[in-house]
């Protein structure tokens, strides 16, 4: 059999950074993680549906990599 540790402390499973600051908000991370999945999926779904905005997206970022260049 493995033995697992377990913490007794709460401060133990949540650390001294998630008590106070940003991290400490209900919620946000959920929000944030949905919205970042909402965008991936939605560039997903509009490269496959357009492909055409794809070679867009790369025109428009070799020309800004060449007038860099230049």
């Amino acid at each position: 059999m493995t033995y697992r540790a377990r913490h007794t402390e709460r401060e133990d499973l949540l650390g001294p950074s998630a008590a106070t600051g940003r991290d400490s908000v209900p919620g946000r991370g959920e929000f944030l993680e949905f919205l970042g999945l909402t965008s991936a999926a939605a560039a997903f779904v509009l490269f496959v549906v357009r492909p055409e905005v794809s070679e867009g997206l790369v025109r428009a970022l070799a020309s800004r990599a060449s007038a860099f260049v230049h």
